[in-house]
């Protein structure tokens, strides 16, 4: 932090944040809790001293009331101002590492074989959990494979990430379709590239809600 003295609480934020947030997703498989709160807690103390630092002649209790604030029910929170895209105040927070949640691989069975037809259902499962955790966020993109059980429409096959998808409008939304959920399809790129999705543009909707 010291090549950062000069450096404004919001623009030291917006660097770090992103370095913080891009360590916690590396790193969400393989650390303990116990990991992610002593990194929260060190980032912490570094940014007390960079404080400390930039305003020598300044009590703890100024600088406390300065940077560091009650934020979501969460004391001790950094807090910096920057300027917006259009000349706006923006409040930026700091991200800690302890934010996301970490995700454990549960081991495969020993006794599991990917060729062994007995296990295909058990391997169909956890292959459904790695889809889940791939489109949690996305929304619209987990409604739709929850809704296609996994498969495509078309050729049946299981939807991967090794695979891909793509996210088909039955009607375009150029002549007025619809970008809601019950007017899309996820397809397997090949059957999309091939046309084979016509059949599907030709059927009824899904009836449901919008997503």
């Amino acid at each position: 932090m010291q090549a950062n003295l000069q450096a404004t609480a919001g623009n030291l934020l917006a660097q770090r944040n992103p370095v913080i947030r891009g360590w916690a997703n590396y790193h969400r498989h393989v650390v303990s809790q116990a990991t992610v709160f002593d990194m929260d807690t060190a980032i912490g103390k570094v940014l007390w001293t960079w404080a400390t630092r930039r305003h020598p002649k300044q009590s703890g209790r100024w600088i406390a009331e300065k940077y560091f604030r009650t934020r979501n029910g969460r004391r001790w929170t950094v807090v910096g101002t920057r300027v917006g895209t259009k000349g706006q105040p923006l409040e930026l927070t700091l991200c800690r590492a302890g934010d996301g949640p970490l995700q454990r691989h549960s081991k495969i069975k020993g006794a599991a074989h990917p060729y062994d037809p007995q296990w295909e259902v058990y391997f169909e499962d956890r292959l459904g959990v790695k889809m889940a955790h791939a489109l949690q966020g996305r929304r619209q993109l987990l409604y739709l494979w929850k809704q296609q059980a996994g498969l495509w429409p078309v050729c049946h096959q299981q939807i991967t990430r090794l695979t891909g998808w793509q996210n088909h409008h039955r009607i375009w939304r150029t002549p007025g379709g619809s970008d809601t959920a019950a007017h899309r399809v996820l397809l397997h790129p090949h059957c999309h590239r091939q046309g084979h999705s016509r059949a599907l543009d030709e059927a009824p909707p899904r009836s449901t809600s919008s997503v």
